[in-house]
């Protein structure tokens, strides 16, 4: 019987790869060789070279909506990406591509469609971003996270699935958080996810309530690369990491409450483990729009706490921070049963269906 290839792709955030991730155990149980396209120096290579799965790089060109010299010269880096996926697909020869977006998957997609190679995508905001914009009139499905999206893409291709989460996050160890952040069960938990530096308002609002906070709750805060406070360090409660890997799915059972930007596939994880949450989307001068809109819909149906930071009336700082945690810490059992009647599917084992669905329509129409 001939073994099944899929190649995905995805890249230039970890939203756009960890989605991936969560589909290799399913997609290697169910008989199917992987390999990955991604960039040269993408985060997706590091990710994905983690998973001991075959793992090539292409050129691409970043596409922007605002301008910049480069504008000039990646469209030929994109040209040269299709070039370089076409030879890659033609050698693989996969039954399937799987696309979670960012700028690296649209040579894939367009190479794949010059072949007739079948792709599916997943689009994880409520608007689609630009790159799936260009890929999304090749693709044969378009899977979502949010009812909303459908509208924006065409009846026939979309399907609601939810957004891959990994496995491993849902198996976190409550007393091993807590261990590791050197804290006791005496005082409720907060998690902040800062990430990258597009939260470096977010790390330093919670810093500014940080002795407040303090008096209720201990706090775990991952900051960021190069964002550790190091005057913060030892302060009892208070815990600081840049990044955390292995461990995360044990400080996510340590947590209460967590506040987070608004980034689709990090509120799907958040749903998914039912978190009681506090969400600062990205404003629209740095980004565009698309977590404002992710974050209105979760609050809209009862799921989030949202903190603007374009609201002029209402200040972005320490005074809202701790608004917002109190109301949420004091509401926790409502928010924690409207996340749990949200009726959250099971994407990876959706998604998964659907890939074998179109790779059996492929073999049967040879």
């Amino acid at each position: 019987m001939k073994k099944k290839k899929i190649i995905l792709t995805g890249g230039g955030t970890a939203g756009h790869v960890t989605p991936n991730i969560a589909l290799l155990p399913l997609l290697l149980e169910g008989g199917y060789e992987v390999a990955y396209i991604g960039s040269v120096n993408g985060i997706e290579r590091e990710l994905i070279t983690e998973q001991k799965i075959a793992y090539f790089a292409i050129s691409s060109g970043k596409l922007r909506r605002y301008f910049d010299l480069k504008n000039l010269t990646d469209p030929f880096r994109v040209l040269k990406g299709i070039s370089e996926a076409r030879k890659l697909l033609k050698t693989i020869r996969p039954d399937v591509v799987f696309s979670k977006g960012g700028f690296v998957a649209v040579p894939v997609v367009l190479a794949a469609s010059s072949l007739k190679i079948p792709v599916i995508i997943h689009e994880s905001d409520l608007t689609p971003g630009l790159s799936n914009k260009i890929a999304i009139p090749k693709a044969q499905k378009v899977c979502c996270n949010f009812p909303e999206t459908m509208e924006y893409l065409p009846k026939e291709k979309a399907v609601l699935t939810g957004s891959p989460i990994r496995a491993e996050l849902l198996q976190g160890d409550r007393a091993k958080g807590l261990n590791i952040c050197g804290f006791t069960n005496e005082k409720p938990v907060i998690m902040v996810i800062g990430g990258s530096s597009g939260a470096r308002s977010v790390n330093e609002a919670v810093r500014e309530a940080l002795p407040e906070l303090l008096n209720r709750f201990s706090v775990i805060h991952i900051c960021g690369a190069d964002m550790v406070d190091n005057a913060l360090e030892g302060i009892a409660g208070y815990r600081q990491f840049e990044y955390v890997k292995g461990d995360l799915r044990h400080l996510f059972a340590a947590a209460d409450i967590v506040i987070s930007r608004a980034g689709a596939n990090a509120i799907c994880e958040i749903l998914a483990l039912r978190k009681p949450n506090i969400l600062v989307p990205l404003p629209s001068s740095a980004s565009r729009g698309d977590q404002i809109l992710n974050a209105a819909s979760f609050e809209k149906q009862g799921f989030s706490y949202v903190v603007s930071e374009e609201n002029p009336g209402r200040p972005f700082g320490a005074g809202a921070i701790l608004k917002a945690v109190n109301h949420v810490y004091d509401h926790m059992e409502e928010y924690k049963k409207t996340m749990e009647g949200s009726g959250a599917m099971n994407a990876v084992e959706t998604i998964y269906n659907l890939i074998n669905e179109t790779v059996e329509t492929r073999n049967n129409s040879k």
